[in-house]
């Protein structure tokens, strides 16, 4: 089907095989805890999807990124949402290691060619918090940090591999600093407790990661800077961007998912129909067009000012197409399997990653008048 064909074409070139295998899984199977849908996104290679080829991952753009999202949120919302804090961090690293000459490089190297998996322990599930507010607390022994906290929910928490968390660095000659910290989930220390009590999106692993007093060498230790009025400096920023575009890419392909549903089912007028594939279609060349901008380098504050007015566009587009979708399919196709009512709660999540609209309206008002983005 055309609505879908960028977004499946992205999918079978950078991970082969993976959406047909996907497919071929129920879609409550995918989405209860335990699901398959991580064991197979790690075996298609999807750990290295954005590192550079030259160090074993599949080398994809911002615009492969957000369509491959898409891709998976259709057959998976979870695994889409899960995989979306493991991309995030990946990006951040990536940009981190074109400038640095540090170890970033061979811990890419790591991630790609033995397919780890990296958890975002940054504020995703509060709505209120900033991403990139710290979470955890390091504080210095004399030889390395040890840091201690906890982050719930963390997506891919009984999967990861890795953990990339925001620290508070205490340290008692240098003060206090900001970090973000690379973390092997195996370090003595770390434990999982469950956290997620809901049906909707359980598969994505969101449960509890408690650290206590866990040691981290400096070598792991990012340190990162505020700019001038209080902005997000350049690594912040770019990884803020990266997050909402491909969060947002998740909810879209929830709503792509119904309206996929619709036309194959030929359910509704042809203008009911035409205008639920208009809607997605038009959000997703939406999100792709800001892809593309970040592909060309706008991953600063502008980038991130229309990351995040994409962001909220497409909230608006998703909910109104979800809740035309669920009336097109109708009732029998509501009560006959509860696959239609999982995607329509599942779509409602986009408002639960921050930042929320309400504390990025003074941000972005600042932006229209012309000043810098600045998120509490």
């Amino acid at each position: 089907m055309r609505l879908l064909a960028a977004e499946r074409e992205a999918c079978d070139r950078l991970l082969p095989g993976l959406d047909g295998k996907l497919a071929s899984i129920p879609l409550l199977e995918l989405e209860a805890p335990g699901s398959p849908g991580i064991d197979l996104f790690r075996d298609a290679g999807g750990a290295g999807l954005l590192i550079p080829e030259m160090y074993g991952g599949g080398g994809a753009s911002a615009l492969d990124a957000v369509r491959v999202t898409r891709a998976l949120a259709v057959r998976s919302p979870s695994l889409a949402v899960a995989t979306t804090m493991h991309q995030f961090s990946v990006a951040s690293l990536v940009a981190l290691a074109a400038s640095s000459d540090g170890l970033e490089w061979m811990l890419l190297d790591g991630v790609a060619r033995d397919r780890r998996l990296m958890a975002s322990g940054f504020a995703e599930g509060r709505t209120s918090q900033s991403i990139l507010a710290p979470t955890m607390k390091g504080v210095w022994d004399g030889a390395n940090w040890r840091v201690s906290g906890r982050k719930q929910p963390c997506s891919l928490s009984r999967s990861m591999d890795l953990l990339t968390a925001s620290v508070t660095l205490e340290h008692p000659e240098e003060g206090v600093r900001t970090a973000i910290a690379l973390i092997p989930a195996a370090a003595p220390g770390i434990r999982i407790e469950p956290f997620w009590g809901s049906w909707a999106l359980a598969g994505a692993e969101s449960d509890t990661v408690i650290l206590e007093d866990v040691e981290v060498h400096p070598d792991l230790i990012v340190e990162l800077k505020a700019g001038l009025d209080g902005e997000l400096d350049d690594l912040q920023t770019l990884g803020f961007v990266w997050f909402e575009l491909l969060v947002t890419a998740c909810y879209l392909g929830v709503a792509q998912a119904l309206t996929e549903r619709v036309l194959n089912g030929s359910r509704g007028a042809a203008d009911e129909r035409t205008g639920l594939a208009m809607a997605v279609q038009g959000a997703a060349l939406t999100l792709d067009g800001v892809a593309r901008n970040l592909d060309d380098g706008d991953g600063g504050n502008d980038g991130l000012a229309r990351a995040l007015i994409t962001r909220f566009t497409i909230a608006d587009t998703i909910r109104s197409t979800v809740a035309k979708a669920v009336e097109v399919l109708g009732g029998m196709a509501f009560v006959g399997s509860p696959e239609v009512a999982y995607l329509a709660a599942a779509s409602h999540a986009i408002g639960f990653h921050p930042p929320s609209r309400h504390s990025s309206a003074d941000a972005l008002l600042g932006w229209f008048s012309g000043r810098p983005v600045v998120l509490d």
